[in-house]
């Protein structure tokens, strides 16, 4: 398998880890009005509140204008059918579900919340969730026990007047469905004439029939296997879900059903197909083994027997994975943003033909990249898009839309589908796609990346995180028994392609000495200070293996403060040539990223030097994917009031203007002119066709208070400061950093911002 295809691993120790560091649990919740004043409080509550009130009272539609009900959707569990896990009980669930509002925010922003109902009751459950309706826009119910899942949500579609949603059931058929369009598709077959055979009698397994069916599949053709066999007319015990596609045959094995099958769709368990069932299916099989964690059988096994079918599994380490993710957020963001009374099979044949339609188009590079740079083409091992494929925002909610208002369940039809599209497209985080992207290409060229601090808790557990998700060889340095001794203590295991260099032992310690003598001789040092240095300190040690070729970057920091490090790594590395190294941080507040330079380097710029630092600053936004439109910051705008601290910025305007760079600048300019676009109009002049997204600092010491307070007190999560200008990249953390940050900080190094 494939760097790109692994499983991610982890040990118990780092998932509780995750869930509990810094604040418990995966969500929060965050006022999206200001409430500083008291005014703010008297609008947002009494008795300003009042007017919303009386509005939605007289107009129970006003609620979607005036509450955030639009994008609310709940997440609703009693825990009796979690994961593969069983019925551990709500509370158990809260976890998963928390997983879930978190994908939905992630994916389409949508707002989640997990709502967990204590009781294994039916009627009791219903009589709960019927009541809730009032709050949110949807209902998304999970994780719930068969047949118990198909009465709740028939009877709660029917008392409520917003959708309802089973997941379990309804998620799985629709990336089922996309999957077997192409598989038929490649394989020539009419849905209408194939022969099919589902293991598994479950929730998820009917709700694929039954989507399957409204397609085009015939029932006549459908035999249905439980863990007692077929499930045939005249067998005792079958409920009326699966008396549904009971057959009238004298087959009552697995192994008598598949015999001349075309399709076998697996929702059982792992084993339950043997290898001889394969060999007995028709030309061309199509082979969906989706049971969690481990299929019916593996692609493995059923390439020993057949060189013609194709496969597709629940796994992220084979191809074609069915994988949920791809349908849930997307198809609540479609039926929100037109208020759908309901998720009709209409929408959810849509949702699964977009995906499929999906998968026919050409790859773009962020998809292409993660997978080793082979780019993936419509074929037998790639009928089902990628989770992060960027496009699935705008394709899937557009086609699920489009069925809500062609059916009639849509209360607010859109009418400009182009501009519904472009605002889809705003919704994704962007720097979670930025990262998603860069790293998706270091895994098509891994790099060697050195960690300095190779005896630090978090940096192991980064150096083995880096490995396994396919970004490199991970380089640490330290004593080696130090380092196995870190790897203990942190609970995590040692493993074959990961390196350690020991400064004290190591071969190129006389040729690092050597090489910063010549640096350094006409600075004051001494050789056997070199050699000292070189021995000690373990950020020099590794920039040296970075200069020599020995690695191709570096990570630093966690124990140090950042400008110290950052003046170990000039001993030994250089500013590129006409380059000035400067520090980058990426602000994201709000789903807005600004990125804010210089954040470490400089601190009182000339002119000179911020025209410098914009055109960097320009230079790695691009690099990150954004289309720069750079602000240079002062406390006037547009020479008022003036000072000789706004002459400098004034200055560095004109200079761009002479060096004639191909990105949109202007100021001087206050930050909020530059983030506000109704204060931006105010001056016809600006030469910014929208909001700056890149802000130039005035000074280092304005940049590193903003992103700091932005970062307290307005919730913004900073990334950085980044480090680009560098003959050979390396990225400095901030001390402290744990392992999730530094896994982001060494792709960052490894894909190099500033080449």
């Amino acid at each position: 398998m494939s760097e790109a295809g692994k499983r991610p691993s982890f040990t118990e120790q780092d998932a509780l880890k995750f869930h509990s560091e810094g604040r418990p649990g995966k969500l929060e919740i965050a006022a999206t009005k200001p409430m500083v004043s008291q005014r703010d409080l008297s609008l947002a509550y009494s008795p300003g509140v009042a007017v919303p009130v009386l509005a939605i009272a007289d107009d129970p539609a006003a609620a979607y204008d005036y509450t955030n009900k639009g994008n609310m959707v709940a997440v609703v569990s009693n825990g009796s059918a979690i994961l593969g896990l069983g019925n551990l009980g709500a509370l158990a669930a809260k976890p998963v579900m928390e997983g879930k509002a978190v994908l939905f925010k992630r994916f389409a922003d949508v707002d989640g919340i997990d709502i967990l109902v204590d009781t294994a009751d039916v009627d009791a459950f219903v009589n709960c969730v019927r009541y809730l309706g009032p709050s949110f826009g949807d209902i998304n119910l999970e994780d719930l026990r068969a047949p118990d899942c198909f009465v709740i949500e028939e009877r709660l579609r029917e008392l409520m007047d917003i959708p309802v949603f089973h997941d379990d059931q309804h998620g799985t058929a629709i990336i089922a469905a996309a999957g077997l369009i192409n598989a038929l598709h490649l394989t020539g077959r009419d849905i209408a004439k194939a022969k099919l055979v589902c293991s598994g009698a479950g929730a998820a397994a009917i709700a694929t029939l039954d989507l399957l069916c409204a397609m085009g599949l015939r029932k006549q053709n459908v035999i249905l296997c439980d863990s007692k066999g077929v499930v045939f007319q005249g067998r005792d015990g079958i409920n009326k879900w699966k008396s549904t596609y009971a057959v009238k045959s004298t087959l009552r094995t697995l192994a008598d059903a598949l015999k001349g099958a075309d399709i076998f769709i697996g929702l059982s368990a792992k084993g339950a197909m043997s290898k001889e069932m394969v060999a007995s299916m028709a030309a061309q099989p199509v082979i969906f083994a989706m049971a969690n964690p481990d299929p019916e059988i593996t692609p493995e096994e059923v390439a020993q027997v057949r060189d013609d079918a194709i496969m597709a599994t629940g796994r992220s380490d084979y191809p074609n994975q069915i994988n949920n993710v791809l349908g849930f957020p997307f198809i609540f963001r479609g039926a929100l943003d037109v208020r759908a009374r309901e998720i009709n099979m209409a929408m959810k044949i849509a949702a699964a033909e977009a995906l499929a339609e999906l998968a026919r188009l050409d790859v773009p590079e962020q998809v292409a990249a993660a997978y080793d740079g082979h780019r993936p083409k419509f074929g037998r091992d790639y009928i089902i898009p990628v989770p992060f494929d960027p496009r699935l925002i705008t394709h899937v909610p557009a086609a699920v839309v489009r069925a809500a208002m062609a059916t009639g369940v849509a209360q607010k039809p859109i009418v400009n589908m182009a501009a519904y599209a472009e605002r889809l497209g705003s919704r994704l985080d962007p720097v979670a796609v930025t990262l998603s992207s860069i790293i998706a290409k270091v895994k098509q060229s891994p790099k060697r990346v050195v960690f300095a601090e190779g005896i630090e808790p978090q940096v192991v557990r980064a150096a083995r995180r880096f490995l396994e998700d396919g970004l490199g060889t991970p380089v640490l340095v330290g004593r080696e028994a130090s380092i196995r001794d870190a790897f203990s203590a942190a609970g995590v295991r040692f493993v074959d392609g990961i390196e350690i260099v020991d400064p004290e032992s190591s071969s190129h310690l006389k040729a690092y000495t050597d090489f910063l003598y010549a640096r350094l001789e006409r600075k004051g040092y001494l050789k056997e200070e070199c050699a000292d240095m070189a021995r000690k300190r373990r950020t020099l040690f590794a920039a040296c293996m970075v200069t020599s070729g020995a690695a191709d970057s570096l990570v630093s920091g966690v124990t140090r403060n950042w400008y110290a490090v950052y003046e170990d790594l000039l001993l030994a590395l250089d500013p590129k040539p006409g380059r000035l190294p400067i520090g980058i941080s990426l602000a994201v507040c709000r789903g807005r990223t600004v990125l804010v330079a210089d954040s470490a380097v400089h601190d009182m710029p000339d002119a000179t030097q911020l025209a410098d630092i914009a055109i960097e600053a320009a230079d790695a936004a691009a690099r990150l994917g954004f289309t720069p439109r750079v602000a240079m910051l002062a406390y006037s705008t547009f020479g008022y009031p003036s000072g000789e601290r706004t002459e400098r910025v004034r200055e560095a305007v004109a200079l761009l203007e002479k060096r004639g760079v191909n990105f949109e600048f202007d100021g001087d300019m206050a930050a909020d002119v530059a983030l506000n676009p109704r204060m931006m109009s105010m001056y016809p002049f600006c030469r910014l066709s929208g909001p700056a997204n890149v802000l130039i600092m005035p000074a280092f010491h304005s940049a590193s208070i903003s992103t700091k307070m932005l970062q307290e007190l307005g919730g913004a999560t900073v990334i950085g400061p980044l480090l680009v200008g560098l003959e050979k990249p390396a990225q400095i953390a901030q001390a402290g950093a744990g392992d999730g940050a530094l896994v982001n900080l060494a792709a960052l190094a490894a894909y190099d911002l500033g080449s």
